[in-house]
């Protein structure tokens, strides 16, 4: 359990520095549960204590969000801390799944560069290779690179690295993405492989929530009492979905508080629309990238 504390405290440090707050309060939140949850851990109550304090400095942070200077470039530092939390050995599916949390978050906050980076090394996880797939040309998209992501999904459709399962899934989850931005769809390339996939590879093939491109929120109070508003959905992690509000919206960003419920939200699939419920869990104003200056709404699927 030390161990997971360390490296829970190690990634709230990174997203602080990078300014990602609401996700640097999630990974604390973590680590407080796990020491209070805990009696056999030395030093207990000294633990929480510097917690604590941590998390009070933290809210100092989030008060002072709208005052402080943009973020600077990743120092080296920074750079060398994300190589050590995304690190992560193939056989190792905790750790696999933190690092793509971590490039997610990342993505979310416009540092794509890195977050690419960190998807290209998932490819290699057969459990990841799917969602690391889709995040690439997520990013790409978010970057204006629609050659680039086109060239990547013709690439894994003529090759081996997926399997045809897989390859109809990305397909499909990416013309959907197409149609929802109004983007131009490229011609179809040739079919990957028929050839069935092995026992062992549908086996070690991670179960993935619904994928959801876009949300229709009717509100029921506020300034939009009444109407609906739809927005695209940028990165998904499970069943949390980030979303982009423009920071010019006042009236959405007041009406899409932290901690608010949504009662009735349209979620929308490549397959089809889903009538349910969400809870806004995470709003934080984008510092760097060609966001900068909007803010990445994170919004929990409670029911579909």
């Amino acid at each position: 359990m030390s161990k997971q504390i360390k490296s829970l405290l190690q990634q709230a440090e990174l997203y602080r520095s990078q300014g990602l707050l609401g996700e640097a309060k999630k990974k604390y939140k973590l680590v407080e549960e796990l020491i209070a949850g805990s009696d056999k851990l030395p030093n207990k109550q000294k633990l929480l204590n510097g917690l604590s304090k941590k998390m009070e400095a933290l809210n100092k942070d989030v008060e002072n969000i709208e005052k402080a200077p943009t973020t600077p470039e990743m120092s080296a530092h920074v750079n060398e801390l994300i190589k050590k939390l995304f690190s992560f050995s193939s056989k190792d599916k905790d750790a696999s799944n933190s690092a793509l949390e971590g490039a997610i978050a990342l993505a979310k906050f416009g540092q794509f560069e890195g977050a690419l980076e960190e998807f290209e090394k998932l490819l290699n996880v057969k459990s990841q290779r799917l969602s690391a797939a889709k995040n690439i040309l997520r990013c790409h998209l978010e970057m204006g690179n629609i050659e680039i992501a086109n060239e990547k999904l013709e690439k894994w459709q003529k090759g081996d690295l997926l399997i045809p399962e897989q390859i109809e899934k990305l397909t499909v989850f990416y013309d959907d993405i197409l149609e929802k931005k109004g983007l131009k769809k490229e011609p179809v390339v040739e079919e990957a492989s028929s050839e069935a996939a092995s026992p062992e590879e549908k086996f070690e093939e991670e179960e993935e929530f619904l994928d959801i491109s876009a949300v229709a929120i009717t509100f029921d109070s506020g300034p939009y009492k009444g109407e609906q508003v739809e927005l695209d959905v940028s990165f998904q992690s499970g069943n949390v979905i980030s979303l982009i509000i423009s920071s010019k919206d006042e009236a959405l960003i007041e009406n899409l508080k932290v901690g608010v419920r949504l009662d009735d939200v349209h979620f929308y699939s490549p397959v089809a629309i889903f009538r349910g419920a969400g809870l806004v869990s995470a709003m934080t104003q984008i510092k760097s990238g060609p966001k900068k200056g909007d803010y990445s709404l994170d919004i929990k699927i409670e029911s579909l």
